[in-house]
């Protein structure tokens, strides 16, 4: 586990280009933290140093957005609006946790569906900035 000071946004984008390089097929990371706390910045810079800068919406309304990267599909995932834990199998999660990389904000909504070894990243306000909690991942 290791805790990431992040002063600003920019700190938040440049963690997330850091954190994709170390994903592949069959991840699953779980974001947790407030609104707001940061969470989609993070993917979002996941993303950007992937596929270049590219617009990354909140999937709160939609509940998923998949993405073509060079080597896999990626999913990300909002289950802040989700009803029942259950209702992850209509999304076709489990055959995602599989297949691709899964980051799944509001993890919580899922229960016992998330993969036991799933990485965690934990975003909380720290001032005026953030500290992003890693766990499961290599020494950044």
């Amino acid at each position: 586990m290791q805790t990431i000071n992040l002063p600003d946004e920019a700190s938040t984008l440049a963690l997330g280009g850091k954190l994709i390089e170390q994903l592949s097929i069959g991840d699953v990371v779980t974001l947790t933290g407030e609104l707001g706390a940061g969470k989609t910045t993070l993917v979002r810079g996941m993303l950007q140093k992937a596929l270049g800068n590219i617009e990354v919406p909140s999937p709160t309304y939609t509940l998923v957005q998949i993405y073509d990267m060079p080597d896999y599909e990626l999913w990300h995932c909002d289950m802040y609006r989700l009803e029942r834990p259950e209702d992850g199998y209509e999304l076709g999660l489990m055959d995602a946790f599989e297949d691709a990389v899964c980051l799944i904000e509001w993890p919580d909504k899922l229960g016992s569906l998330i993969p036991e070894d799933a990485l965690s990243i934990k975003v909380v306000f720290d001032g005026k900035g953030r500290k992003a909690t890693l766990t499961g991942f290599e020494e950044i």
